[in-house]
């Protein structure tokens, strides 16, 4: 027996068979680019989508020696679909990246304040929700009101094509900013101030849940076999914290993509003045009566920026159409880079913020900035310089984290940007602490299967699933002449950061 989990990121789906052990039996992966109509403005047919779904499974289950007996779906989160009664796409998706809903911003947050709003739903109003950005549809698009119309997620939409019913996980309803987390239901206190029907919104239900069997229309878009179960995952950072096993109080993930997420697992909700000052988020887990606490920025978009600055996106391309994945062709390019980088700081003082800043402030204005270039600045010491912002950033995460969560001795990493030996390194020794990296760097997809494992009752417990699947490769601990060599840098990088903060303040 083996499981397959399918994860819908923001720009590539990526499906990966696992043995019983754990053990990676076979991997696929697609990508897309979102279109953007208007400033401020992504979308994406859901099509696309479904179709990145279908070419991934099949991909990863052909030819397996083991049959496939249960699939689980996760997806990056805010994302939404409007759909008819029927289950049809009316519009496009309405991506998370989209800015358009800062007037539904500001209502919202002006109507319930800073404080309730978190207490409720464990998040800080900010454009890219979709309760905003329906709102925002109800006042500029309402043709898509003329009929009964409902909001699902990614991972809802697919059980909709499947013919299975179009559930969402707490995690991911967590994410519409209309959720009352310790309820674990949709809020009447938000929907009635912004006049919105819960039936417009797919019926929550604990990760795990077990959304059906394939029939055979649905087995053959997938390659799979006629009754294979279909479990609901959830958003992908608490399913990652899952892969690495941070199911209980204690242990820290961070999941390197494209955004870098530090994860926490907590019994209650992490609702204090702290965790509110830094704007972090703290809602439902993927593990039963367990909740996450996030800190987290832009990472890996601006890893991908500069690599394709350079090389251009046709190499990728390339590679995604030869063997499913162009993470391999990319990653020689980075270790091309790292070993021609020079030996200590730069000089360079580079922000990663290519689409706004996250924790503590979330100003969606917010660019990167790139400080310090000379004439004799190469290729090298920029991807070098971009690595040393990261690991600044994550190292303010760490501290913010810290402060709402209590201090944390050591990391659990996993993700693309685990791959790089530099960039641990740099993050151990300027955030002081132990990066545990991962043995199965597909965290998410990991998270994925246990769930599926414990539904289909391969596994008896999500705590027994970890002990088996999970386990730690290597540690990279901090260097303490690194750090000293970064006292200087570290204070520039804050300096910059107070500046731009301070630019978009006098702007705005």
């Amino acid at each position: 027996m083996s499981l397959l989990a399918i994860d819908i990121g923001s720009s590539r789906c990526k499906a990966v068979a696992f043995a019983a052990t754990g053990q990676i039996l076979a991997q696929h992966a697609c990508a897309y680019t979102p279109e953007f109509p208007a400033p401020s403005q992504a979308e994406m047919n859901a099509e696309r989508f479904w179709q990145a779904v279908c070419q991934c499974s099949q991909a990863a289950s052909r030819d397996l020696p083991i049959p496939i007996r249960a699939l689980c779906l996760s997806s990056h989160g805010e994302t939404f679909v409007p759909v008819n009664k029927r289950g049809e796409a009316i519009a496009p998706a309405i991506l998370n990246q989209d800015n358009r809903a800062t007037e539904e911003t500001l209502w919202l947050e002006r109507t319930f304040g800073k404080r309730r709003l978190f207490e409720i739903t464990g998040l800080v109003a900010h454009p890219m929700y979709p309760v905003l950005k329906i709102l925002w549809l109800r006042k500029h698009r309402p043709s898509i009101f003329a009929s009964p119309v409902r909001f699902l997620s990614v991972i809802g939409y697919v059980l909709s094509r499947l013919g299975l019913p179009a559930y969402v996980d707490y995690s991911l309803a967590s994410r519409y900013l209309a959720f009352d987390i310790r309820q674990r239901r949709w809020s009447d206190e938000i929907l009635t101030a912004a006049k919105i029907n819960a039936d417009c919104l797919p019926v929550p239900v604990p990760a795990g849940t077990v959304a059906g069997k394939l029939d055979g229309a649905g087995a053959r878009e997938l390659g799979l076999s006629p009754g294979t179960l279909v479990v609901l995952g959830g958003h992908d950072q608490p399913c990652s914290a899952l892969g690495i096993g941070a199911i209980g109080v204690g242990r820290v993930a961070d999941s390197m993509g494209t955004y870098e997420c530090l994860i926490a697992t907590s019994d209650q909700p992490c609702s204090t003045d702290a965790a509110l000052a830094a704007s972090l988020n703290t809602y439902c887990h993927v593990v039963p009566e367990k909740f996450v606490t996030l800190a987290y920025f832009p990472s890996g978009i601006m890893i991908k920026w500069f690599h394709d600055l350079l090389y251009g996106e046709a190499q990728g391309t390339d590679a995604l159409a030869q063997n499913g994945d162009p993470s391999d062709v990319e990653s020689n390019h980075y270790a091309i880079l790292e070993r021609n980088a020079s030996t200590g700081p730069t000089g360079l003082c580079i922000t990663p913020n290519l689409i706004g800043t996250c924790n503590p402030d979330f100003n969606p204005h917010a660019r990167g900035i790139i400080s310090g270039l000379s004439p004799n600045t190469s290729r090298s010491q920029i991807y070098k310089g971009i690595l040393e912002g990261l690991a600044c950033e994550m190292s303010r995460m760490a501290g913010i984290l810290a402060s709402a969560v209590g201090e944390f001795r050591d990391v659990y990493v996993t993700g693309g940007g685990s791959r790089s030996a530099l960039g641990l390194q740099l993050r151990a020794a300027l955030s002081g602490r132990h990066l545990h990296r991962m043995e199965c760097r597909e965290a998410v997809c990991l998270g994925g299967a246990t769930l599926a494992g414990v539904a289909c009752g391969e596994y008896s417990s999500l705590r027994e699933a970890v002990e088996h699947v999970v386990h730690a490769a290597s540690v990279v601990s901090p260097d303490r002449a690194i750090a000293a060599a970064y006292t200087q840098q570290i204070n520039r990088y804050s300096h910059l950061l107070s500046a731009m903060t301070n630019n978009e303040g006098a702007r705005s």
